[in-house]
Formats: C-alpha cells, structure tokens, sequence
C-alpha cells in the first residue's frame, strides 16, 4: 500500500456520512446518529460521493494499522446507526436472591451476596438498558458505550475474599455485541 492508496468503505443505503475537515465524522441512520472524533495524525478521513477514503499519512506499519482501525470504528459506526448493539446478560446467584433495578444512567445490584448497601454500575450515554426477570439487555447504537456498559455491570458483582468456585454469584455477559 502506497500513500496515494487508500481504503474505500463504500455507505449503506440510507446512511448518510459527513466528515468535517478530516476529523469529526457523523453518521445519520434510520436508528439515529453517531459522531467520532478521529484526531490521530496517521491517518486522514475524507468522503467522495458515497464512499469514505481513508488514507494513511506515510507508509509506515503503525499508520497503516490506524488505517484498518478508523476502518473498524466507521463499519461499526454504520452498522450500529442501521441495526444497534444488543448486549446479553445473565443474573446468576445460589445464595441470596439478586434484585436489578434501573435509575438513571447506572443501574442498582441489590442484595449481591446479603448485603445492605446496593452496588452500582454507570451506564454510558446512549445506551439502553431493560431488566426482564434474570436477563438485562443493554441496547445502544455505539459498541464501545454497550461493551462498556455491560463490562461495567459485569465488574460491579466481583466478588472478593471468597472462593470463585463456590461464589458464582453475579450477572455475567452471555450475549456479545449483535
């Protein structure tokens, strides 16, 4: 790959991109609209018709690796505008029965393990998220925020000081971005 090549991601149909001065970029879809700050000098963006050029800035291996990784984020950003992120999740507990409740932009594991105080977990911006029985779904149109949000629910049930074999307590992923 030479510096006059580039990538070529040609747009769906009703998507629509915009690019701001090789930087910010916009995606509208029929979900809604996403926007991505790409600020890392490696690489530049740029949209021609219906299609978004990515080009490296030199031929260096790093900048072609930041090439192929806008190309990732952009295929994501079209796919989630289209279709959304959907994130399963699985409560699990033996010992005390675990209560899940929405309010806010975080979301409130009560009586993890009989214990007084709830623990918490932040909800990313955008992300959507729906307790039904021993399932939470987490849906939103940017994956970073779903993953992270469910990462973030995830990481809240740890459990230490006890052994893992025996504690299974906790809500787990068992669905990944869909």
């Amino acid at each position: 790959m030479s510096t006059e090549e580039a990538v070529r991601i040609e747009m769906p149909e009703n998507v629509d991109a915009n690019v701001d001065g090789e930087l910010n970029v916009t995606v509208k879809g029929p979900l809604g609209e996403v926007r991505r700050k790409f600020d890392d000098p490696r690489a530049k963006v740029s949209r021609e018709d219906n299609t978004i050029i990515i080009r490296a800035s030199s031929q260096r291996k790093k900048n072609f690796a930041m090439v192929n990784t806008y190309k990732a984020h952009l295929e994501n950003m079209f796919k989630g505008v289209t279709q959304g992120f959907t994130y399963g999740m699985q409560i699990v507990y033996s010992h005390f029965p675990i209560r899940v409740n929405v309010r806010g932009n975080e979301v409130l594991i009560q009586n993890f393990l009989g214990e007084r105080a709830p623990r918490k977990a932040k909800i990313m911006e955008g992300v959507k998220v729906k307790v039904e029985g021993d399932r939470v779904i987490l849906k939103g149109l940017e994956k970073e925020k779903v993953g992270q949000s469910a990462a973030n629910i995830e990481r809240a049930t740890k459990i230490k000081g006890k052994d893992p074999r025996v504690f299974q307590d906790g809500i787990y992923i068992v669905g990944g971005a869909k």
